[in-house]
């Protein structure tokens, strides 16, 4: 059985070059390896790959076989936990099945669309192994498609030639009794973000005869759920990516919503919107990764504060605002203190009600908690 041996203790899943001591000559790109600490004594499993940014992932921490059986394990707990646990087939038909290192299979996402699989892959060993899975999940989920997405930069990390991708049409599914579509030609990462399905219901609470306003609304996930579970009197949707406004517009007519589409810049849209005095009762703001590596964070940290600035000025009194991140290099305490700091430049004084992420269905392993990538504060205007 290939083995590595680490040079320096670490719980964490990702396990780097100068971490690494001794590995077995056997140990071939996408295998699976008995890991070892540095005393010698046994570690866990995991899976290698020399060539790639992360040469050991590690799956499970531990004594016990470096065998196949593990591996699998390991996709049921996935399947069991959103099905028998959470229960998530009762309300949605979307939802995700595996979030890679949170259920254990580092460099593997997996949501579901009604009867298709919209699968991401980050990981050689991933990827030698999921035409074992794909059975399983399609039986045990009632699924019958699936979408192989693997970014050409990472197939050339990790040495393997990415697939061609299956081109499948729209996608419809329910979630919370609302409907919407999926189009994985236009849609981003696997087609529809699953991870704000709670925060979605839970804005609903708050428009009742409302004014809302969803800048960088996507495909209009909040925006709809604020008219059709929220009764909201007025809302607004804003994006720049033409694509997903034109599926925001056909989500809100699945539901026979009424909703303003604006194809905009939301920076743009909102100035042009504080010059015009225009205020809304709820604003959410809900941009892309704004922060994709450490180089980037000043400049992705002055955009999330411009961002926020222009959301502030244009809420009413009382009015709520959702402000979101999703960058996981963008931590919840600092998230929250720029928040905070826009408002006290804008002499304003925010009520913070709620601190929340992504759903259950995202979980994070308590030995990477910097997968806690998406992080929501729920405020009120005062004063």
């Amino acid at each position: 059985m290939p083995w590595v041996q680490l040079r320096y203790f670490s719980n964490h899943p990702h396990v780097y070059p100068t971490m690494i001591g001794a590995v077995s000559d056997d140990a071939a790109p996408g295998d699976l390896v008995s890991v070892f600490g540095k005393d010698g004594k046994p570690f866990g499993v995991g899976l290698w790959n020399a060539t790639a940014r992360v040469p050991l992932r590690v799956i499970h921490h531990g004594d016990g076989p470096a065998d196949e059986a593990l591996v699998l394990r390991h996709v049921e707990a996935a399947v069991r936990l959103r099905q028998e646990v959470l229960r998530l087939p009762e309300r949605t038909d979307a939802y995700r099945v595996i979030h890679s290192d949170g259920d254990r299979l580092s460099g593997l996402v997996v949501d579901r669309y009604q009867d298709t699989l919209s699968i991401e892959i980050h990981s050689r060993g991933i990827y030698r192994r999921l035409p074992q899975w794909l059975p399983l999940l399609h039986q045990r989920l009632g699924t019958r498609r699936e979408r192989i997405v693997v970014e050409p930069a990472v197939a050339r990390m990790e040495g393997f030639e990415a697939p061609a991708v299956t081109p499948l049409g729209p996608v419809r599914f329910r979630e919370h009794g609302v409907r919407y579509e999926v189009d994985f030609a236009s849609g981003h990462k696997t087609g529809f973000f699953c991870d704000q399905r709670e925060n979605r219901r839970r804005l609903a609470e708050f428009t009742r005869g409302r004014r809302v306003l969803d800048l960088c609304c996507y495909t209009g996930g909040f925006a709809v759920a604020a008219k059709v579970l929220g009764e909201a009197a007025e809302v607004t949707g804003v994006d720049l990516d033409e694509a997903a406004v034109a599926q925001a517009r056909r989500n809100a007519n699945l539901n026979q919503a009424r909703i303003r589409w604006v194809h905009a810049d939301a920076f743009a849209f909102a100035r042009q919107m504080q010059q015009n005095g225009e205020q809304f009762d709820v604003v959410v703001l809900d941009p892309p990764k704004l922060i994709e590596t450490r180089e980037e964070a000043p400049e992705g940290l002055r955009k999330y504060e411009d961002l926020n600035a222009l959301a502030m000025r244009l809420l009413a009194p009382d009015g709520l605002l959702v402000t979101c991140s999703c960058s996981g290099l963008l931590e919840a305490e600092e998230f929250e203190r720029m928040v905070i700091r826009m408002a006290h430049r804008l002499d304003l004084r925010l009520q913070i009600l709620d601190r929340t992420g992504a759903g259950p269905d995202h979980p994070v392993l308590s030995n990477c908690p910097e997968s806690r990538y998406l992080k929501l504060l729920w405020t009120r205007r005062v004063g």
